[in-house]
């Protein structure tokens, strides 16, 4: 039915009136029963066709113009049909594009009046047959065109209500992709911060336990603390502007991983998760506590959004499967459920990638910043993450100094 739909279209009328003009000649040449149409009828309808293409845009005189023309058919024609039909058709135009009744009720008395002067000669025996023709010719335009309308406003508020809709999912999605970066900047100032400072600490020691140095070298040693003390306070007061407005400080969630503490802070990410209802079935490779400190931060991450997600999205009691391996370098993060254990609804993917949270939004994104790949789908039953961390270049590794 979407055709009629487009027919209706608001933008379409010249279109309709078209096809009203050729269903009227089709009449004319093909509908009459009782010979050929006389001149007058050919007048007065071609009078009638030129209007109402001449006068689309213009509903209210178009309508004046195609009453006239209908008491005049009245008065001299024995068959009117053709101008009874293009008077109503006017107005089922007017009654769809009007925004003001104070414009339409005038124009419905008018048209109900010449077909009420028409009957009159034969009231009252003529009454009911009167009181059908205005039914037909004024009632059913009138609620036709109020039922079309009502459509149109409904379609237009549903436009601008999808439109809202999407333009706050956008912005969402914006404000968690900069929440996550915000999140991500803070992580990696804690982790470059950590070793600056480690590299600091451990060039005061070379100074203290080295006092016969060359003067040359203990310059160098001069400079580099320096230098590391300037990028501690450059870090700081740039990890200042990310901070949340309250000033909080970071909990543990945000510290730096040291690559021997991974493993460890990976098995209480499942403990918490089995704590929560989760059965967890983890493979992780040993290569794991080797990983520099950056990617190991950004695995833990991982898994814990991926494990939160299931707990949410297929129940606290769901079955989950974590793997973590090592590949030529690469860290492959897998993490599967099998939905819900009761066979129930679950959440659905479309829900997933779009409901309340932005687990998944920040996870591509942590994962992109790394150059890696990202997948988030359903699998089987279930739904399936998976990540692979690219290895680091030789030379850029983050490691502990």
């Amino acid at each position: 039915m979407r055709w009629m739909g487009r027919l209706f279209d608001e933008r379409d009328t010249l279109v309709r009136l078209v096809l009203l003009v050729l269903s009227g000649l089709s009449y004319l040449l093909f509908g009459m029963h009782d010979g050929q149409p006389s001149a007058a009828q050919w007048w007065l309808a071609v009078t009638a066709f030129a209007a109402v293409l001449a006068l689309h845009r213009l509903p209210l005189p178009s309508l004046v113009v195609q009453t006239a023309l209908l008491g005049a058919a009245f008065a001299v024609l024995d068959d009117p049909t053709v101008n009874q039909v293009g008077a109503s058709w006017a107005l089922l135009e007017l009654v769809m594009s009007s925004r003001a009744p104070a414009a339409l009720w005038p124009a419905v008395a008018l048209l109900t009046g010449v077909h009420v002067a028409d009957g009159a000669a034969g009231w009252p025996g003529a009454l009911a047959d009167t009181a059908l023709g205005i039914g037909t010719a004024v009632g059913l335009p009138v609620l036709s065109g109020l039922l079309v309308r009502s459509s149109r406003e409904l379609e237009r508020q549903a436009g601008r209500q999808a439109e809202e809709e999407r333009r706050r999912r956008e912005s969402e999605a914006r404000v968690a992709v900069a929440r996550e970066r915000g999140a991500i900047a803070r992580e990696l100032h804690d982790v470059v911060a950590h070793h600056v400072a480690s590299m600091v600490l451990r060039v005061g020691v070379a100074q203290h336990v080295l006092p016969g140095v060359d003067p040359r070298v203990a310059e160098v040693f001069d400079d580099l603390h320096a230098t590391g003390t300037a990028a501690l306070t450059d870090l700081r007061r740039l990890v200042a502007l990310l901070r949340d407005p309250d000033g909080a400080r970071p909990d543990a969630a945000t510290a730096a991983i040291e690559a021997d503490a991974l493993p460890q802070a990976l098995r209480a990410a499942v403990d918490t998760a089995r704590r929560a209802g989760l059965t967890v079935e983890t493979v992780i490779a040993p290569e794991t506590g080797a990983l520099d400190a950056v990617r190991g931060l950004a695995v833990l991450r991982l898994t814990q959004e991926a494990l939160t997600n299931v707990a949410k999205h297929a129940g606290p009691t769901a079955r989950a499967r974590l793997t973590i391996s090592v590949a030529d370098g690469d860290v492959h993060v897998e993490v599967t459920d099998e939905g819900r254990p009761d066979g129930g609804p679950g959440g659905h993917p479309a829900d997933r990638l779009t409901g309340g949270g932005h687990g998944l939004t920040g996870m591509r994104e942590r994962v992109e910043l790394f150059g890696g790949r990202f997948e988030a789908g359903p699998a089987g039953g279930g739904w399936r993450v998976a990540a692979v961390l690219p290895a680091v270049p030789a030379g850029e590794s983050g490691g502990a100094a």
